[in-house]
């Protein structure tokens, strides 16, 4: 059975190393009778959470900010049943442009909560310049907290090592690897 995936990326790099993994996931992915979507997080206005609870107050959207949160990512979270999350390494952590849409669920989680999302599965694809995994240690542990909090089942993490230029990605086996592992998630 076809499954709708969203693929939220949190890289500011435009054909970065992530985002060449994020498309390679998606081909495979779509290749193996999935649909897709793509969302670019660096390339979209989505401000952090201000911690208001004000979750669900404003013409049934989950924020009261208006931001492209509302408008453009949570129709894409509401008709995903999986979600990856694709992101470079920086400073040991998630960067700031996918941290923001990350907090950003939190009205799905809450109990007063208008609307659930169908999400049941998810899956970490991240990359970095080092070459020792226990670097990337912080965001798989917050990334295992998250999508315990939701009880999404991980089907996957990625970890790409020894990649930091822009392009690295293209001297390694790294795109093969996301590209099957997106086919893998076939229905």
């Amino acid at each position: 059975m076809s499954k709708q995936i969203l693929v939220i990326t949190g890289s500011p790099r435009k054909q970065g190393n992530s985002d060449m993994l994020a498309d390679a996931f998606i081909k495979g992915a779509v290749s193996g009778g999935n649909k897709a979507d793509k969302f670019m997080s660096a390339f979209n206005n989505i401000n952090g959470c201000l911690g208001c609870n004000g979750c669900w107050s404003k013409g049934g959207f989950p924020c009261v900010q208006e931001d492209d949160f509302n408008e453009k990512l949570e129709p894409l979270l509401e008709r995903a049943d999986i979600l990856v999350f694709c992101t470079p390494l920086y400073s040991f952590t998630f960067p700031a442009q996918i941290k923001a849409p990350i907090d950003r669920l939190f009205p799905y989680g809450k109990e007063n909560r208008i609307k659930s999302l169908k999400i049941k599965e998810s899956a970490l694809l991240i990359c970095g310049a080092d070459d020792v995994e226990a670097t990337f240690g912080a965001t798989i542990q917050s990334y295992r907290y998250l999508i315990g909090y939701y009880k999404w089942a991980s089907r996957a993490e990625l970890i790409v090592t020894n990649v930091n230029e822009k392009g690295d990605v293209l001297k390694t086996d790294w795109l093969r690897q996301a590209e099957m592992l997106g086919k893998s998630f076939a229905g």
